[in-house]
């Protein structure tokens, strides 16, 4: 691999505690990469579309080995949009890093190592980038990855009901070749009773989740 290629725009590398997917709760270093092609009408990390710092690989190994935990996440903005987030992911393996990679499920899957654990969106209506869902991927998803549906109203929460379904995803929980099935609120734009009311109401095989770090430090608070 070519050396600009060994290299990525950062724009933060943070310790905290994972805020989302099964993984919640635990201590895990974050490593949030520039830039993302989707504009998402509810995004929460706009702050890291634009700038961050170039780094090397190796630098970020070194920065990630300062905080010692054995838990790393590849985030963004989108990283996959980035050449290099593979180059990095294979590198935290070689190292014995238990890897999470937060993606959008707009850019291709298939090339990450399949020991990486993924955790994918799948855009609903109301974030505004629903014809970015590259269904694909769907093919690509192991029992070691997560499918995860942020919802902004009712209709996100049907449209996800519907690919559930359609898509034959409860199916693949059951199995075991999927993790988990995670559904998300659009922080402070549902009623978070009433989505847990039609969740269980259809008795929907997925997890509810809160954004644990939002409820700790607050929901403008970046770095954690």
């Amino acid at each position: 691999m070519s050396a600009p290629e060994r290299t990525l725009a950062v724009t933060e590398i943070f310790h905290s505690i994972q805020g989302e997917s099964t993984w919640a709760g635990a201590p895990c270093t974050f490593v949030r990469l520039t830039g993302c092609p989707l504009r998402c009408v509810w995004c929460d990390t706009a702050y890291a579309f634009h700038g961050g710092e170039r780094m090397s690989v190796e630098q970020i190994l070194d920065e990630v080995s300062d905080r010692g935990c054995s838990l790393v996440e590849i985030t963004g903005g989108e990283p996959l949009a980035q050449p290099a987030a593979g180059a990095l992911a294979d590198a935290l393996l070689a190292r014995g890093y238990t890897v999470l990679v937060e993606t959008s499920g707009a850019i291709d899957v298939s090339a990450l190592d399949e020991r990486v654990h993924k955790i994918m969106d799948l855009k609903c209506p109301g974030s505004g980038e629903e014809h970015r869902n590259h269904w694909e991927n769907l093919d690509h998803l192991t029992g070691r990855d997560e499918v995860k549906f942020v919802v902004k109203d009712r209709a996100d929460y049907e449209w996800a009901r519907q690919v559930i379904r359609a898509r034959g995803l409860a199916e693949r929980l059951e199995a075991g070749s999927l993790r988990a099935l995670l559904m998300s609120p659009v922080w402070g734009e549902i009623d978070l009773e009433e989505l847990t009311g039609w969740i269980l109401e259809d008795h929907l095989p997925v997890r509810f989740q809160l954004q644990l770090h939002k409820l700790v430090w607050g929901p403008e608070r970046q770095g954690v």
